[in-house]
């Protein structure tokens, strides 16, 4: 093959977001889709940020184009003399312009690192910018990032009026589907009016048949309120929500947290509003200022011992919720996609500005610093039992598989890539996958009965839990602190139960002691759940199954409804012969598999959901099981 300098290509302006849209906006999916909302809408963030605008209106129309509406400044209309065009045109058709690179436009900003009102335009069928400045509404529409007039003047509007107005329609050319989800916009313009306080936000929906439906958030106390509304499936510890704000060295800092009685820790950082999945400088400086602030105390109040351990970071942790949230001039995130801040000066400032109001509030309120120290020294306790116990599921060899707990039978090929393992509960389940299985490159683990509820339990605890410690000893990861996903024995973890409600009871266990100790291996896509039939139906010697009442009913119409058909309804899996399990649940070219996925974007709703379904509080349970009954009949149980 020829490589010439004929060959290389030049693109101009928005053609290479068009040609390459995964580098701008992590990928096509579901995820990239909602991503043009979130860009649109942190620029009219920005100018809440900037102390210009106090309500956004996002709406999905009912052709499934969107539309944001803010009363900030609105984007400048006068020309750009460097471009030779409308500032707004030059926003919207060149990239790496806009007001968040020096000039004083922005303090502080969050976005695409500026290039995303271009993105939103070229990934767009078309997109419409109405502008109200000045007595006057300026109005332009781009088709496929491609402008199709100049601005133009289109009417006029209050003097005081100002603001802008976005409208676009992904382009299904470039998208897998252009189908936006209400709730996971929800969830975000939500996070969203917590870290902004005194920003309102209403999101519309004009789609469902049954009419438009509408959320507005609105939070005077910010990221206090965030705090109470992750911890309202939990029992806290204390009543206050502790809340440090301040600035050192142009690094506005604020934070806001509380202690509850589970074991599990949910601490958040941001940084101008954007989510740092993967923490970075500000974390880690909220981290070093509570564990030194506790260890001094608790030394300081003859809680610690002269002869014990300092409490170590998790000690402190154990059941907190916290938000860090930092406003910066120049913020350094770690790749495009900002999953990580760099800047050292973050560290710094968070670590002195909560070391010393944390300080401060502990020798102020002494019940509640009691409270958290001892919470904190039972943790350690927990901890180094845990240590113990853990040693107990580290193999001294590869795998010894006929000594292993839970009756694991083991598959004869050693490459985790071609390897599977599925999770049965029970042994007739278990005795009809081991007898179904290909012994190559499948392995069957039985479980007794119902697992343990992490959400309920410390960690000395769930080492100690037989089935448990099978699972962790056969998938090889180790957990918690000590998971390394490079040991991972098999490329697939399939939970295999009935298709009842104690089926889905069991998965749930399952799945929340995976979120909340091996989360890399849902993230990286490991985890799956099996889809047995419900139905076999037998007539003339031929055999159908149907997965859910409306595909049996579907059969039947095909078939026919006559005396003829023998229908059986399978109440678990060890009613399958070892045949039917194969031909149905467990052969790669004929069974359904359900991929588990995480949105980390949505990590604390996740977070909240589990709590909500495992946790001890009854009420928000039952909320949630009422909101969500109508959805029961998709399930299939």
């Amino acid at each position: 093959m020829s490589y010439e300098a004929d060959q290389i290509q030049i693109l101009e302006g928005l053609e290479a977001v068009r040609k390459r849209p995964g580098m701008y906006i992590d990928n096509t999916s579901l995820r990239g889709l909602h991503h043009l909302v979130y860009e649109i809408v942190d620029n009219s963030v920005d100018e809440a940020l900037g102390g210009y605008c106090n309500t956004i209106d996002v709406t999905i129309n009912s052709d499934n184009s969107i539309t944001v509406i803010d009363n900030g400044r609105g984007i400048p209309v006068g020309i750009n003399h460097k471009a030779g065009k409308p500032a707004v045109e030059v926003v919207f058709t060149v990239l790496h312009a806009g007001g968040k690179f020096g000039g004083g436009g922005y303090k502080v900003s969050g976005g695409l690192h500026g290039v995303g009102a271009s993105v939103v335009n070229a990934l767009s069928e078309w997109l419409e910018v109405d502008i109200y400045a000045g007595g006057k509404i300026y109005h332009q529409r781009y088709e496929r990032g491609h402008v199709c007039y100049p601005l133009r003047t289109i009417g006029e509007c209050d003097p005081d009026k100002t603001g802008t107005k976005i409208s676009f329609l992904p382009d299904k050319t470039i998208f897998e589907e252009i189908e936006f989800d209400y709730n996971v916009l929800k969830q975000r313009m939500r996070e969203i009016a917590f870290l902004t306080k005194n920003l309102k936000i209403t999101l519309r929906d004009l789609r469902p048949e049954e009419g438009a439906i509408e959320k507005t958030f609105y939070y005077e106390g910010g990221i206090r309120e965030f705090v109470t509304y992750l911890n309202k499936s939990k029992a806290v510890l204390y009543e206050d929500v502790l809340y440090f704000e301040g600035k050192k060295d142009d690094v506005y800092v604020e934070v806001a947290m509380q202690h509850n009685d589970s074991y599990t820790e949910s601490v958040y950082s941001f940084a101008n509003n954007i989510n740092t999945i993967e923490g970075g400088t500000h974390l880690m400086g909220f981290r070093n200022a509570i564990t030194k602030t506790f260890n001094d105390y608790a030394r300081s109040a003859k809680l610690l011992k002269d002869n014990e351990a300092n409490l170590s970071g998790d000690d402190i942790r154990e059941g907190l919720t916290a938000i860090i949230s930092i406003k910066i001039g120049v913020p350094q995130f770690g790749g495009q996609t900002k999953q990580k801040l760099g800047n050292t000066e973050a560290r710094g400032a968070v670590d002195s500005i909560v070391s010393e109001q944390l300080t401060y509030y502990l020798e102020q309120n002494p019940l509640v610093a009691k409270l958290i120290c001892e919470k904190s020294i039972m943790a350690q306790r927990a901890r180094e039992a845990a240590r113990k116990a853990r040693d107990l599921t580290r193999r001294k060899t590869a795998l010894d598989s006929m000594t292993l707990p839970g009756k694991l039978a083991d598959c004869s090929d050693k490459n985790p890539e071609n390897c599977e393992i599925f999770i049965v509960e029970g042994d007739s389940a278990g005795g009809s996958a081991k007898t179904a299985r290909s012994r190559a490159t499948q392995a069957i683990l039985p479980l007794r009965g119902k697992i343990l509820n992490v959400e309920k339990a410390r960690l000395d605890k769930i080492y100690g839990n037989a089935e448990i410690r099978a699972m962790i000893t056969a998938f090889g990861t180790g957990i918690h602190e000590d998971f390394d996903i490079t040991k991972l024995r098999y490329g697939k973890i399939i939970i295999m139960t009935d298709a009842d409600v104690d089926g889905a009871h069991i998965a749930t266990l399952m799945l929340t002691f995976l979120y909340r100790f091996m989360p890399e291996l849902i993230k990286q896509g490991h985890v799956y759940l099996a889809k047995p039939p419900l139905f076999k139906l037998e007539k003339d010697k031929k055999i159908w199954y149907a997965y859910s009442d409306d595909e049996l009913a579907a059969i039947l119409d095909e078939v026919g409804r006559d005396q003829n058909n023998k229908i059986q309804r399978y109440k678990g899996l060890g009613e399958m012969d070892a045949e039917q399990l194969w031909d149905t649940t467990m052969d790669p070219e004929k069974r359904i598999l359900l991929k588990v996925s995480m949105d980390e974007e949505a990590e604390s709703e996740i977070d909240l959901t589990f709590t909500t379904l495992m946790g001890d509080k009854v009420e928000p349970r039952r909320e949630f099981i009422e909101t969500n009954a109508q959805f029961a009949k998709n399930l299939d149980i």
